[in-house]
């Protein structure tokens, strides 16, 4: 099959590119920047070290390569003819880029997810994979996020706040529009969280709960992810499906009760939360896509 995916110099976009071609695929990459490079810094104390952005030259390239932005639809029509399916990866990251308004960052990822969506429902593309977030129902970026039982699943509503929470629950909310629109088109919104590289000897678990309160202490390795997004191409269903696409357990040596306890003493556990198990039900993807978490190397 013939496979585009924007966001191809990204960090999942560069590994499912890697993926995709492995499998036999034909992959036409998109991406605003020329060559692989991180995203603009967000207003933080944190420095990613140099393994975060690289994969140490284990990545392939696409079979071809369109530079752009995604806003311009008509173009899209054009570069997007012949394609079998589409995985948009392509998005600001973050509400906190310090070059951007909010605006901006709200404007870019719906109008770009948008143009996905509709440029493909035109051509007949069957399939759509789109980069969704845990954020999409509030979370990281909230003032106090607010959960309603543990583990969260995807019947869980939205307190979303920032921009960029925000732009993900309507990217959702357009893939739902489209497949009701269109029939013939399937879409799956992923919703990942903290892509995280793998990588022999580091631990992902870390000692320091509170700094990761509103993000429910969890994470998504890039392999992993991108597995998801390949499986979204082919799995047996129809319409628009948002699926939470993170590891199993959380990254901090507390067991997960004793977190809900400490930091969210209001919220019901509904589920199971023994040991280490993540706050975010993953059990839809298993069922739907036949998709687990594992941390893997490429």
């Amino acid at each position: 099959m013939k496979i585009a995916v924007t966001g191809s110099n990204g960090r999942v976009g560069r590994v499912l590119v890697t993926l995709l071609r492995r499998a036999g695929h034909d992959v036409l990459g998109i991406d605003i920047n020329e060559h692989p490079a991180p995203p603009p810094a967000p207003n933080s104390n944190w420095t990613p070290p140099p393994w975060f952005w690289s994969m140490e030259g284990r990545t392939e390239p696409p079979n071809a390569f369109w530079q752009s932005d995604l806003m311009d639809d008509q173009t899209l029509l054009d570069k997007l003819k012949g394609c079998d399916g589409v995985v948009h990866l392509a998005a600001i990251v973050s509400p906190n880029i310090t070059t951007m308004s909010q605006a901006k960052i709200y404007a870019n990822n719906t109008v770009t997810s948008y143009n996905i969506l509709q440029t493909a429902a035109l051509l007949g593309i069957p399939r759509v994979v789109q980069a969704s977030s845990v954020n999409a129902i509030g979370g990281a970026y909230s003032h106090q996020p607010r959960y309603d039982y543990f583990p969260v699943d995807e019947n869980h509503p939205t307190y979303s706040e920032d921009p960029y929470s925000l732009s993900k629950w309507v990217m959702e909310a357009q893939g739902n529009s489209m497949a009701r629109r269109f029939e013939n088109l399937t879409i799956c919104s992923m919703r990942f969280h903290g892509i995280w590289p793998t990588k022999p000897g580091y631990e992902i678990r870390i000692p320091s709960p509170p700094k990761l309160s509103k993000d429910l202490w969890a994470y998504t390795s890039i392999v992993s992810g991108a597995q998801a997004c390949v499986l979204g191409l082919s799995a047996p269903i129809h319409g628009h499906e948002a699926f939470f696409i993170t590891a199993p357990h959380n990254i901090t040596e507390v067991p997960s009760a004793e977190l809900a306890q400490t930091y969210y003493p209001e919220v019901p556990i509904t589920g199971d939360l023994t040991g280490h198990t993540s706050f975010y039900n993953c059990a839809k993807a298993e069922r739907l896509l036949g998709w687990t978490h594992e941390d893997l190397e490429l």
